[in-house]
């Protein structure tokens, strides 16, 4: 009797199980259609023409004379964008807009600034003022020169401030200037999450993808684009890679894949190997984990950059102090 009993049961249960597992299928097969839908449009079709002179005449981009600043700058003017470049050295200024009007046949200008100061913006805004600015790209950032402990760091408190300055303010300061359009904000991966050894640089590069992400919701209804942009390794001056690979690209293949994903994605990390290493990291490992193998890689690059210094020094008659 009780047999009988238990074979009732499960006969009765098994049309409702099959519509539940049909509908976790059904449901799983839709959520990976659209997954691959919505990574086919972002990577293979892109935005199209979405960023051009319609948008403004003028394209500003900070820290412009190297790496990805540079790379952004030859691109929207390729597009036909007179430039704003703003950056720290006149004379790299004065190189690159010089490069720009005779490959593009466009106008620039530029506006030299450090910003790790806070008295330069009003010098900023009356370089900008009447300009109808259709992009803004807010690239310049400052890393640390090695990976090092946080009360470690040679002079930290200039180097706090300096970071916070560069990294932060001119963020929010430069993001006041009149300007409509898309606003690029240049984070990190390394604000996806927190990055020991470069602590400070992590935290910064978070507020950016915070800030940015909270203006966007704020200014979507006024048509203003405001897109986070959180890219992995690039080959630059800033990460000392010298030879690019598949998921370490050139600045110039990086921004190219990047400017593809405008208005696509509000959080992007721009290049389609570094999206892939994005999911990885923030969905598929533990934050724990990925925070671990950070800083066992930043510990190593420590010690090889500390011993290589040693080297140099003793080579060169000075004293060492291991930090």
């Amino acid at each position: 009797m009780k047999w009988m009993n238990a074979e009732e049961v499960i006969r009765r249960a098994e049309t409702p199980l099959f519509w539940v597992g049909a509908l976790t299928v059904a449901s799983l097969a839709l959520w990976l259609l659209y997954r691959l839908l919505s990574g086919f449009r972002i990577w293979v079709l892109g935005n199209g023409q979405l960023l051009s002179p319609k948008l403004g005449k003028w394209a500003v981009v900070t820290g412009a004379t190297d790496g990805i600043g540079k790379s952004y700058a030859e691109e929207l003017a390729r597009r036909g964008f007179a430039m704003m470049l703003i950056s720290r050295s006149q004379e790299k200024l004065d190189d690159v807009a010089r490069s720009l009007e005779e490959q593009h046949k466009v106008e620039t200008r530029t506006i030299a600034v450090d910003f790790g100061k806070t008295d330069i913006y009003p010098k900023i805004e009356a370089g900008l003022s009447g300009l109808e600015i259709g992009v803004l790209v807010n690239n310049v950032g400052v890393s640390y020169p090695y990976p090092e402990y946080y009360l470690h760091i040679p002079d930290l408190d200039n180097f706090i401030t300096n970071t916070i300055n560069v990294n932060m303010t001119s963020v929010c300061q430069v993001t006041s200037a009149p300007s409509k359009g898309v606003i690029l904000n240049i984070s990190s991966a390394s604000g996806m999450y927190p990055v020991p050894l470069l602590t400070v640089y992590s935290a910064t590069k978070a507020f950016v993808d915070f800030f940015s992400r909270g203006l966007q919701e704020e200014y979507r209804r006024q048509g203003i684009i405001i897109q986070s942009v959180l890219p992995f390794f690039v080959a630059t001056k800033m990460t000392r890679i010298r030879k690019p690979t598949l998921d370490k690209p050139t600045p110039e293949r990086y921004v190219a894949a990047e400017l593809t994903t405008v208005g696509l994605q509000s959080q992007t990390n721009g290049y389609f190997p570094h999206a892939v290493m994005g999911w990885v990291t923030t969905r598929l490992v533990p934050s724990s984990i990925v925070i671990f193998l950070g800083a066992q890689m930043n510990r190593r690059q420590r010690t090889g950059y500390l011993q290589r210094r040693k080297l140099r020094e003793q080579k060169n008659g000075v004293s060492f102090k291991n930090e």
